[in-house]
């Protein structure tokens, strides 16, 4: 007989015996769907939180006190370390020579906004921040315009709000020129930034943007630490702007020859670099313990066909009886081994993708399909019918015909 006979052979033996079937088929189901849905949700999350790391605009780098993403012991550190000040960042920006833009940023969080009778929740962001923020940061203007450095010289109290806080307070009327009401502040509103979406599930439309010296009047400094953020004048600059930015600021910061930075640097790269070297050991544990799911899976595998082989020795030896060869009897139930465990596979792997974006997109990420895994998946099916269906089909193929046909 040929494979495709052999096939089809197999899934009548399989519908024959379907409850035995089944039980097989959930070793390899569960083996496959663990595996599958840890990776498509890992996947899933990781291009979420690649999309919300790529905050920053081309070119880009960022100064600040604590690092962005920071995982384990070390924060009582990172707490030690001096709140980087308004007049370091205005020296940064007169010593540094090689850069295009800088941006210096002071926030205040879980704040509300009013309009008239309405209100936000308390979740919304002041920004205080000066013009060069919008390259720095890859923001752009929808509507109106960004405030002027005549403005931030002049304490001006004028804002840019995003589309969130035109949606929860202005859903029929034009807000430009309008006043609204900044944790109790009142400023006038110019502009209106476009939408920067969500990043790590949380929104970036709900940021008011002041100027950084009206922040500094209203909200104070004590206990804030400023976020620089500075763009390279190009691509190929940017290893220098980075080097220069940094040796001006440790002179700044008063950082002596051989001490570590008492300050972070990161960039977009930097932290999917940071994100990827963390999820890897979680792909790793999932990886391992997928493995002894399969493995258990596999010596199941070998039990059911070592029955199937025991309750069809009349079939074999019939077979044999008119010229079936050892190696068309092997090829048979070694067959059956692989297509049971690709069936089995095909299911774990569709469960785990459903599941694995479901959970994804109730975390805010996007819909993934971790192809490598699933070739992978596969692979590891076929070698598991391979290596555990050897010695079932290998016993099958020795059987004597004559003890065979004699077998009840």
């Amino acid at each position: 007989m040929g494979i495709f006979e052999n096939i089809l052979l197999a899934l009548n033996s399989l519908r024959t015996n379907k409850l035995r079937a089944i039980l097989t088929l959930l070793g390899i189901v569960i083996g496959l769907f663990s595996i599958i849905a840890i990776m498509t949700l890992l996947n899933a999350l990781q291009a979420g939180i690649d999309t919300g790391l790529s905050q920053l605009g081309s070119n880009t780098f960022q100064i600040q006190k604590y690092p962005a993403l920071s995982f384990g012991p070390g924060n009582s550190k990172y707490r030690n370390r001096p709140d980087i000040t308004y007049d370091e960042g205005i020296r940064l920006k007169d010593r540094a020579t090689v850069y295009k833009a800088m941006s210096l940023e002071y926030y205040e969080f879980a704040k509300a906004f009013k309009y008239e009778g309405l209100t936000t929740n308390p979740s919304f962001v002041i920004a205080g921040v000066i013009p060069d923020f919008l390259p720095c940061n890859d923001f752009s203007i929808k509507e109106g315009r960004f405030f002027t450095e005549t403005e931030v010289f002049n304490n001006a109290p004028v804002c840019v709000i995003g589309l969130e806080t035109v949606d929860k307070l202005f859903r029929n009327v034009n807000p430009l020129g309008r006043q609204i009401l900044l944790d109790g502040r009142q400023f006038t509103i110019i502009g209106i930034y476009a939408s920067k979406g969500a990043g790590f599930g949380q929104t970036q439309d709900n940021i008011a943007f002041i100027p950084i010296t009206k922040f500094m009047d209203l909200w104070g400094t004590r206990e804030k630490s400023l976020n620089i953020a500075i763009q390279a004048p190009s691509k190929e600059t940017y290893n220098e702007c980075q080097e220069n930015v940094m040796s001006v600021f440790r002179v700044i910061r008063k950082v002596k020859p051989g001490e570590p930075d008492n300050f972070e640097i990161f960039s977009n790269e930097s932290l999917k670099g940071t994100v990827d070297s963390f999820t890897k050991y979680f792909k790793y544990g999932a990886g391992v313990i997928s493995f002894i799911s399969l493995l258990a899976a596999g010596v199941g595998i070998m039990n059911i066909m070592l029955v199937s082989v025991t309750e069809r020795t009349k079939e074999i030896g019939i077979r044999k009886a008119i010229g079936a060869k050892n190696s068309v009897i092997l090829r048979q139930f070694l067959i059956e081994a692989i297509v049971l465990c690709l069936i089995g596979g095909v299911i774990g792997i569709f469960l785990g993708i459903l599941t694995g974006n479901l959970v994804g997109l109730y975390l805010n990420s996007p819909v993934v399909i971790p192809y490598d895994w699933v070739v992978i998946g596969l692979i590891v099916c076929s070698a598991v019918g391979i290596g555990f269906g050897l010695y079932p089909a290998y016993k099958a193929a020795q059987l004597n015909p004559i003890d065979a046909l004699r077998y009840e």
